[in-house]
């Protein structure tokens, strides 16, 4: 849960932090300047309490606190291959090291520090700072990407196997010696963490498109999580949540995607009782016949919740934590603010910023920031539609559901209004739905903002089924051009109109 140096600027904008990271459980924020470090308490959503300050040491590319203890681990542009570890109470050093090459990253845990080079790691015994293992010629690794287990009971260590491929080594830092290699990805590695038992490993390859969570130390798959398929991005950081059932992913782009650890990838489903269930094991059994690509991507979970962010191309790390018995999520950007979001751990959905932290400003400007971050925020269509008005709200609380009119065989009512619906799925139709915008599988106008607003109050996994119905089901029904077709959440039955 880093971004340093090492990662480099996105797109040329400027950035007012050379470094950032939260600690082991996500109690502490550390933000690296060209004037020196601060390390910040994150027990209070309302302020963010500093903790320390250091301009000892200017120009710093690394700053990475161990839990909320006293010791800060700060490497330097200016010495990019020493690395210095302090106890900022004492305001001694500790000791330091210097390395062969440049200090890519530091890892973390009460019983290792791993420090990563280019084409080496190093394993200190963080007690006494003794060196215990040297890894030499691992394959390139110039953003330093490597992970630390925070259970310091097994220690275990996750770094790319491959520069061209997505390999995952599993090393065990507490006995010394390699675990297991994982075939993660076929693109190479982006980002990997653990979560806080060391029990699961997420990978992310370089597209960004599939999150995978494996089980470790036998490094089976359990999850898979579409991010998204319409263009690849750069994830920039995964993170478990301290009990390790929410896993969020941020990236390059302006929204954060938070997935849920439920149904693990080979467990048995539950024998359906509806014809829809009998539909969708038939339809599952189905993916067994088609070209592996499309049956991967039906069998992958879609984000349980998401987070939608006020700029893109900055860099930025997400994490999940617990703040005064509440879950948040935490998104630290290289603009040098912390933007802290509710989140519904029941239902997930879209998450609401609740409020903004300016790093370096004062309290004056954080409140400023805030407010004109909150007004510039963009809004989608469907987010904007789904807010009821006053008058509305307590005549149609669910206007945005689709339901057949009174007298009309075939119509659908949307927001107060009622059209027939041309098209249907037919093999030679292009028609769609005229009240609310969404079109068949052969074209028409593309689907977006009203069939996007026709699913605002539908859960995540229901928005993911009626796409399914929409493209796949429906059509191998062969559903006649003068039929409509209503779908009815939660029980997913299909009437034809």
């Amino acid at each position: 849960m880093e971004a340093g140096a090492a990662d480099g600027p996105s797109g040329g904008v400027e950035e007012a932090l050379s470094c950032f990271s939260f600690n082991q459980d996500c109690t502490s924020l550390a933000i690296g300047t060209k004037s020196g470090y601060k390390l910040f308490s994150l027990s209070s959503v309302e302020q963010l309490d500093p903790v320390h300050g250091s301009n000892d040491i200017p120009d710093v590319c690394i700053v990475e606190r161990l839990f909320s203890s006293s010791l800060v681990v700060v490497v330097s542009h200016a010495k990019p291959r020493q690395m210095n570890v302090y106890h900022f109470k004492k305001g001694t050093e500790i000791c330091s090291y210097s390395y062969s090459s440049n200090v890519l990253s530091i890892r973390l845990n009460r019983q290792r520090l791993l420090v990563c080079l280019e084409e080496s790691i190093y394993i200190h015994n963080i007690k006494d700072m003794k060196l215990l293992k040297t890894i030499l010629d691992i394959p390139p690794n110039p953003t330093g990407l490597c992970a630390l287990s925070i259970n310091h009971s097994n220690s275990y260590v996750a770094y790319p196997g491959s520069r061209t491929t997505g390999e995952i080594v599993l090393y065990d830092g507490h006995a010394l010696k390699t675990v297991c290699t994982i075939a993660a990805h076929e693109g190479a590695l982006a980002a990997i963490a653990f979560n806080a038992s060391g029990s699961r490993l997420a990978s992310a390859s370089e597209k960004g498109t599939v999150i995978r969570v494996f089980s470790v130390p036998d490094g089976q798959k359990l999850y898979e999580f579409r991010r998204g398929m319409k263009r690849y991005v750069t994830i920039s950081s995964l993170a478990f949540s301290m009990d390790s059932q929410l896993l969020c992913a941020s990236s390059n782009t302006e929204t954060v995607h938070i997935f849920k650890l439920e149904h693990l990838a080979n467990s048995q489903p539950e024998e359906p009782s509806t014809w829809t269930g009998y539909m969708g094991k038939m339809l599952m059994a189905a993916t067994n016949y088609l070209p592996t690509q499309v049956s991967d991507m039906m069998n992958q979970d879609r984000a349980f919740a998401t987070g939608r962010l006020g700029f893109s191309g900055h860099r930025n790390i997400c994490t999940l934590s617990t703040i005064q018995k509440l879950p948040r999520l935490l998104v630290a950007s290289s603009s040098g603010h912390l933007y802290i979001y509710s989140l519904d751990p029941q239902d997930g959905g879209d998450c609401v910023l609740i409020k903004t932290h300016s790093l370096l400003g004062s309290g004056t400007a954080d409140e400023n920031k805030e407010n004109d971050l909150r007004a510039s925020l963009p809004q989608s269509y469907a987010a904007t539609v789904a807010r009821p008005s006053p008058s509305a709200a307590s005549t149609a609380p669910d206007n945005l559901v689709p339901r057949r009119s009174e007298g009309q065989n075939e119509a659908v009512t949307v927001n107060g209004r009622t059209a027939p619906l041309s098209g249907g799925f037919g093999d030679d139709q292009e028609g769609g739905c005229k009240a609310c915008g969404c079109v068949s599988r052969m074209g028409g106008q593309e689907p977006g903002t009203r069939f996007a607003a026709q699913q605002a109050r539908l859960s995540p996994g229901g928005r993911w089924v009626r796409e399914l119905l929409r493209t796949h089901i429906l059509p191998l029904l062969k559903v006649r051009p003068s039929q409509s077709v209503h779908v009815d959440e939660p029980s997913w039955s299909i009437t034809l109109i």
